[in-house]
């Protein structure tokens, strides 16, 4: 384990570029004084943020790069346009040298996850990547993938998808054998696809030691914290992301209109201002950014575009966190344990 951590950053990623990620770097290492971070992009916009941020200047080196890939841009022509010379690519590139630990950007998904996927590679017996997040629930964090990374999935998928999970599970959140549910449409062993219910007669009768599968979840489960990682496959975990994301945003703005309907209510809110507070802190996403491209071979973490300054050092924290709880290792001990079970699964899933 290194003494410090490396963390590279795409400091044009996002919707604003290095305004959110410097200070959101310099938050981070306030939380974090063991790291020191690669900047990557326009050396002058950077230097302006770094003027403010001292203690982030005299722990970072800036690397100046006139390319950005664009939120725009499909990940063929990210490929294309910003190979080697890209502020997210070289971020990357960074990690596959040894140069960094890990490659945080905030920028266009799809292009993170080509160059990712293509400079990285994945592990030994793990077919596709997984973006994997932490997320809040009423009984307290779980760990939700495929966020988006692929579309579609066969059982072996799913499968190594819950192993991948229950590992960053593992780590995070110190479980020895983590609680597994499979995203459905219903708990009943009948509902959903093939594709889901084969993958839960193959977690049950493999009966891993990583992780203790307990059935199907339904969307309701999610919030209410019903497994320490929930699986689905890339096309529905997106949407159960962005519904979950504008829930919380339509009941930020329900709150806001009805403590202002009247001098009651405003008079109510003074009393009951902490657990508002309290409340607007468990919704509020920049409180739990940061979702991790699990399966590389290397640690890379993707942030929202949009998001302000401390959500960015969430997902800088996340980064940190898996270097210093050693994942990657974690992932290729549990899917190439048993024998190799696993990889065997997985290789079966690409053949």
């Amino acid at each position: 384990m290194p003494q410090k951590v490396r963390i590279a950053l795409d400091a044009m990623g996002g919707d604003v570029g290095a305004s959110v990620v410097i200070p959101g770097a310099a938050i981070a290492l306030k939380k974090h004084p063991d790291s020191e971070f690669l900047l990557y992009g326009d050396s002058k916009q950077i230097d302006e943020q770094l003027a403010a941020h001292p203690a982030l200047k005299k722990a970072s080196r800036v690397v100046h790069t006139d390319v950005t890939v664009s939120m725009h841009d499909k990940p063929s022509q990210a490929l294309r346009r910003g190979r080697k010379t890209s502020s997210m690519w070289l971020a990357i590139d960074a990690v596959k040298k040894g140069e960094a630990d890990v490659a945080i950007s905030a920028g266009n998904t799809g292009a993170l996850m080509a160059m990712a996927r293509f400079h990285l590679h994945t592990m030994p017996g793990i077919d596709r990547p997984a973006i994997a997040a932490v997320w809040p629930t009423a009984r307290g964090e779980s760990v939700v993938l495929d966020l988006g990374a692929s579309i579609g999935g066969d059982a072996n998928h799913l499968v190594t998808l819950s192993v991948m999970g229950s590992a960053m599970a593992s780590v995070l959140f110190n479980i020895e054998r983590p609680t597994v549910g499979l995203l459905n449409i219903g708990v009943e062993e009948i509902k959903g696809h093939e594709e889901i219910r084969e993958a839960a007669e193959k977690l049950r009768a493999m009966n891993l030691p990583q992780l203790n599968y307990i059935g199907f979840v339904e969307g309701d489960g999610i919030g209410s914290g019903a497994a320490d990682v929930i699986v689905a496959e890339g096309f529905s975990g997106n949407i159960a992301l962005k519904a979950a994301e504008g829930t919380a945003r339509q009941m930020a703005d329900f709150l806001r209109g009805a403590m202002a309907s009247s001098w009651q209510s405003k008079i109510g809110y003074l009393f009951a201002r902490k657990a508002f507070q309290a409340l607007r802190d468990k919704l509020d996403p920049n409180k739990s950014n940061g979702g991790v491209l699990l399966g590389l071979k290397g640690v890379v973490v993707k942030s929202h575009g949009g998001i302000n300054a401390e959500g960015f050092a969430s997902a800088v924290n996340v980064g940190y966190e898996m270097v210093r709880c050693d994942l990657l290792t974690k992932i290729n001990q549990m899917i190439n344990s048993d024998g190799g079970a696993l990889a065997q699964t997985a290789q079966e899933a690409v053949s």
